[in-house]
């Protein structure tokens, strides 16, 4: 019987190396995904986020941020003015409504520039999401607007990897 946490090679542990953008240089960390029983541990680690800022008449809020899975493995910059749009859209393998989608996370609070969770998913194992991008974005999602939240520019990203110790 096949270990639950190895695949072919032995590693059930993916993991994405985030780097911020031309929008915010200043973040970096990462987000490890791991099988678990039923599903998928995902765990992030995010320095260098803008602090909070509530919205105004005019613009929407800085955070918390919106972060999400998105169908292309690409961190291409492109535009400085709006990078990392070579990633796509959200991934939604399932075809489903936003705030539904496989790829739609919770947002990101950042704590003096910090943002540390966990959280379980049972809508993907680890080997379907090697291969994409996660992605951070400037405002909250608002689980509402289709295609993607309405979540602003993308300020961070990386594409996920097997993991190797």
């Amino acid at each position: 019987m096949q270990n639950l946490y190895q695949n072919d090679s032995g590693n059930r542990t993916a993991v994405a190396y985030i780097s911020g953008g031309p929008l915010r240089p200043q973040i970096s960390g990462f987000v490890f995904f791991n099988d678990t029983l039923g599903g998928t541990i995902v765990t992030v680690q995010i320095n260098g986020l803008p602090d909070y800022k509530p919205a105004t008449a005019t613009e929407g809020p800085i955070g918390p941020h919106g972060f999400h899975l998105h169908k292309n493995g690409t961190c291409e910059i492109g535009n400085p003015a709006d990078p990392f749009q070579a990633a796509g859209g959200h991934w939604n393998p399932t075809d489903q409504p936003h705030g539904n989608h496989a790829g739609d996370f919770p947002v990101l609070f950042s704590n003096s520039g910090r943002a540390y969770m966990s959280f379980f998913t049972n809508k993907f194992r680890v080997n379907e999401v090697v291969g994409k991008a996660v992605i951070i974005h400037q405002y909250p999602d608002d689980y509402r607007s289709q295609p993607a939240g309405n979540a602003g520019k993308r300020l961070a990203c990386g594409v996920i990897e097997w993991a190797s110790y």
